[in-house]
């Protein structure tokens, strides 16, 4: 859609209007200029990821509160906005989660050989411009009789 739009040639003989019904463009998605987040987000975002840290059971409502403990005037809209853009979302014990069990699929299984077993591991930091998932890749196989618990 963005390529159909750059190829709009607002100088052409021929009109805007008919350039955009023949490439199926609206006409008011050239005009439009996406407004972007204010500067005082990321500050707010910095905060309310360290306070999850922390308390990672709480909400919307919550996370609200602490912000207007720290001087920030927001509504909840905007902090359920900011949290969803960040991708945070309280930790709280679902319905029904025992009820599908998932099976332990290395029972019995012999590893005698590298690359036959691999297990992966994702952690969250937090970092000073944002975050960073740190991902660990590890082979299974254990050399001689070394036996981890």
């Amino acid at each position: 859609m963005k390529a159909c739009r750059n190829l709009v040639n607002k100088e052409d003989a021929l009109s805007i209007r008919k350039q955009c019904e023949i490439l199926s463009v609206n006409r008011s998605s050239l005009y439009y200029a996406p407004v972007g987040e204010s500067e005082e987000n990321p500050e707010i975002m910095r905060k309310i990821d360290e306070h999850y840290l922390d308390y990672p059971t709480e909400g919307v409502i919550r996370a609200r509160d602490f912000l207007f403990a720290l001087g920030f005037v927001v509504n909840h809209k905007r902090v359920r906005r900011l949290l969803r853009l960040m991708g945070l979302m309280a930790t709280y014990p679902k319905r029904n989660l025992s009820k599908y069990i998932r099976p332990y699929l290395l029972r019995g299984l012999k590893i005698e050989r590298p690359n036959q077993v691999w297990a992966i591991d994702i952690t969250y930091i937090p970092m000073k411009d944002g975050f960073l998932y740190l991902t660990a890749i590890i082979d299974l196989y254990i050399v001689g009789d070394i036996r981890y618990a």
